[in-house]
C-alpha cells in the first residue's frame, strides 16, 4: 500500500512539474504581405495607373468633365447683373481698347485690310489660349479640396477647364460672325476650316493647361508670373499687327523671323483669319502652316498629357 501511494505521489508531482513548465509555441509560417494583397486583388493606394489605364479612366469620366466645365462656365459670371453677356463683352471690350491704342493712336490699321475683323479675330483666338493656360495653372492648386476628397484621374480638371474656355470661345464666335458681316466680309466655304483649326488649337491649349497644372501644383507663385509671360506672348503673336508686314519691311535676324513664323499662337490666329477673312490670302501664311499647327497640337497635347500623368500620385499631397 505504501509503495503504491509513493508511485501515485510521484506521478502527480511529474504532472504538476510538466504543467508549470512554459509551453513553446510552434512558429507560424511567414506570410508575404505583397503576395497576400495581390491574391485578394488589393492595390497600392494612390499609385499611378498605367498610361492606357489612365486614358480609360478619363474616358469613363467624360460626362463629369463636360458637366464640370459647363457648371464652371455658368457660375463664372453668376454674380454679375449682365450674367453670361460678359462672355462676349469681355473680349469685345479688349478688342475695342486695342483698336484705339494700336489701330488709331499707332496707326497700324492702314497697313492691314479689314483691320477690325483682323483685330477681333486675333483677340478672340489668343484669349482662348491665354485663358486656358491661366485656368490650367490653378486647376490643381485651386481645387485641393476636391482632389483630396475624391479619387479620380486628376487630368480631368485641366481638361475640363480647357473645355470651359472652348465653350466660352464658341459664344464669342457668334459675335465675331456678326462683326464680319457688318464689315462686309462675306461667308464662304473656307469658314468650314474653323472646325479643324479649333480642334487643333483646343488640343494645343489642353496640353499647355496640363503642363501648367503640374507646375502650378508645386509652385503656386507661377500663377502670379504667368500674366506677364502671356502679355509678352500676345504682343509677339501678331494679334494687333501683321507679322507678314513686319517681316517684309524690316531686316530681322533669321532666328527671330523663324521664331515669329513658328509661334504657335500666331499660327492658330493666322489660320483662323485665313478661314474667315477673304482678304487674308494664303500667301500671307507662313510656309507649311498646317503642318506646324498639327505638329504643335500633337507635341503639346501628347507631351503635356504624359508630363502630367507622370506626377499623378503626387497631386494633393504635401
Amino acid at each position: 500500500m505504501l509503495h503504491g501511494s509513493r508511485v501515485k505521489a510521484a506521478d502527480v508531482s511529474q504532472v504538476l512539474d510538466a504543467s508549470s513548465s512554459p509551453t513553446v509555441a510552434t512558429p507560424a509560417p511567414a506570410v508575404d504581405a505583397a503576395e497576400l494583397a495581390a491574391r485578394h486583388g488589393l492595390t497600392v493606394s494612390g499609385a499611378r495607373p498605367t498610361l492606357s489605364g489612365y486614358v480609360r479612366q478619363l474616358w469613363q469620366r467624360r460626362h463629369f468633365i463636360t458637366a464640370f466645365a459647363t457648371a464652371k462656365l455658368t457660375a463664372q459670371y453668376s454674380q454679375a447683373k449682365l450674367g453670361q453677356v460678359w462672355q462676349v463683352m469681355t473680349p469685345l471690350l479688349n478688342a475695342a481698347v486695342y483698336y484705339f491704342i494700336f489701330g488709331v493712336l499707332m496707326n497700324t490699321k492702314h497697313a492691314v485690310p479689314d483691320y477690325v475683323p483682323f483685330l477681333v479675330t486675333g483677340v478672340f483666338i489668343f484669349t482662348f489660349t491665354q485663358s486656358s493656360v491661366m485656368a490650367g495653372t490653378r486647376a490643381i492648386a485651386g481645387n485641393l479640396g476636391l482632389v483630396r476628397a475624391l479619387h479620380f484621374p486628376r487630368a480631368a480638371l485641366p481638361i475640363s477647364f480647357s473645355l470651359q474656355q472652348l465653350q466660352q470661345l464658341l459664344f464669342s464666335m457668334g459675335a465675331l460672325v456678326v462683326i464680319l458681316l457688318c464689315f462686309g466680309v462675306p461667308p464662304t466655304l473656307s469658314w468650314l476650316l474653323v472646325i479643324p483649326v479649333l480642334l487643333l488649337q483646343f488640343t494645343f491649349n489642353t496640353g499647355l493647361a496640363l503642363v501648367m497644372a503640374r507646375l502650378g501644383s508645386r509652385t503656386p507663385d507661377i500663377a502670379q508670373l504667368m500674366p506677364f509671360v502671356l502679355r509678352t506672348w500676345m504682343y509677339a503673336s501678331g494679334v494687333m499687327w501683321s507679322i507678314d508686314a513686319v517681316l517684309k519691311d524690316r531686316h530681322l535676324p533669321h532666328v527671330l523671323k523663324l521664331l515669329l513664323e513658328c509661334n504657335p499662337a500666331a499660327i492658330y490666329i493666322d489660320l483662323m483669319r485665313f478661314a474667315l477673312i477673304d482678304t487674308f490670302r494664303a500667301d500671307q501664311l507662313p510656309h507649311h502652316v498646317w503642318a506646324w499647327a498639327l505638329g504643335w497640337a500633337l507635341l503639346a497635347g501628347i507631351g503635356g498629357f504624359i508630363y502630367f500623368w507622370k506626377a499623378e500620385e503626387t497631386y494633393g499631397r504635401g
